[in-house]
């Protein structure tokens, strides 16, 4: 088995740097601009969903430079330098970077189809109400798991169409509902608007992936105190993203997105196993 020495090994190469220093520049023109130009970057240059009215193809790219505060940003960088320091001189900076970036957009890919599956019922709920409005559906909707609140914005709509819609039902129930069709328009628009995926950790876990399988018995020392071998480290980590995705754990993190890295991560690795090039 091989074990990984870091004499004569490049500690920081070309790619890594480079990247260190984007996503640094990147979190720093995020706060810049929201401060200086009041233009939120987070809207622009994160990933939205596909069929968002905000989505854009580059975001698949510029999502991977911005981050959602210091620590996120400290830590994905970390693991980058950590692991990817090791990758880059064993596989050369065109196949680092291309590793990269093909993990950081599986990991997107992976995410948003998951998204996609959990957002069906409620996406299909509102072309039927759309469709065919009724009193009795928007109430069933309302008061169901399907009408997710998944932003200020969609809250702040609710309640300025709940106020209207409250005063109109006794006295004129079909503005009432044609201001419900209108509210449920601009739900799903919201709706979809609403998820942002930002940071470079889909990417940050296909590295973690390809350094596992290839120093398996390197050790990795949690919280610099205790030592455990890096394919076992690997195995626990992907469990556990699979633990929260599953169960919805841990908030706003996109677990499915590092899980998609390490998926993209190992198709990527034995296809350059079975070709004799992974070395």
């Amino acid at each position: 088995m091989r074990s990984y020495s870091p004499g004569g090994f490049n500690l920081l190469p070309t790619v890594v740097k480079n990247l260190l220093i984007i996503n640094g520049l990147f979190f720093l023109a995020t706060m810049a601009f929201l401060t200086t130009f009041n233009i939120d970057l987070y809207q622009v240059l994160g990933l939205h969903f596909f069929g968002a009215a905000n989505f854009e193809p580059y975001q698949f790219i510029t999502y991977m430079f911005m981050h959602g505060g210091l620590t996120h940003l400290f830590f994905n960088m970390f693991a980058l330098w950590m692991f990817g320091n090791i990758l880059e001189n064993v596989w050369g900076p065109k196949r680092f970077i291309l590793y990269y970036f093909v993990t950081g957009i599986g990991a997107a890919l992976i995410h948003y189809t998951v998204l996609y599956i959990q957002m069906v019922p409620t996406l299909q709920f509102i072309n039927d109400f759309v469709s065919d409005p009724s009193h009795e559906k928007l109430n069933y909707f309302l008061s169901s798991d399907h009408f997710k609140v998944a932003s200020a914005e969609i809250q702040n709509n609710y309640r300025a169409f709940a106020a209207e819609y409250n005063s109109l039902i006794t006295n004129n129930p079909q503005e009432a509902l044609n201001r419900a069709v209108h509210f449920m328009h601009q739900y799903h628009t919201d709706l979809l608007n609403a998820h942002i995926v930002v940071g470079a950790s889909g990417a940050v876990f296909g590295i973690l992936l390809a350094f596992g399988m290839m120093f398996p018995n390197t050790y990795i020392y949690l919280f610099f105190a205790i030592p455990i071998k890096a394919k076992y480290f690997v195995i626990f980590y992907g469990a556990l993203e699979l633990f929260f995705g599953i169960t919805g754990g841990r908030g706003n993190i996109a677990h499915f997105a590092h899980l998609g890295g390490m998926l993209f991560g190992y198709f990527m690795i034995m296809y350059w196993k079975r070709k004799g090039t992974l070395y």
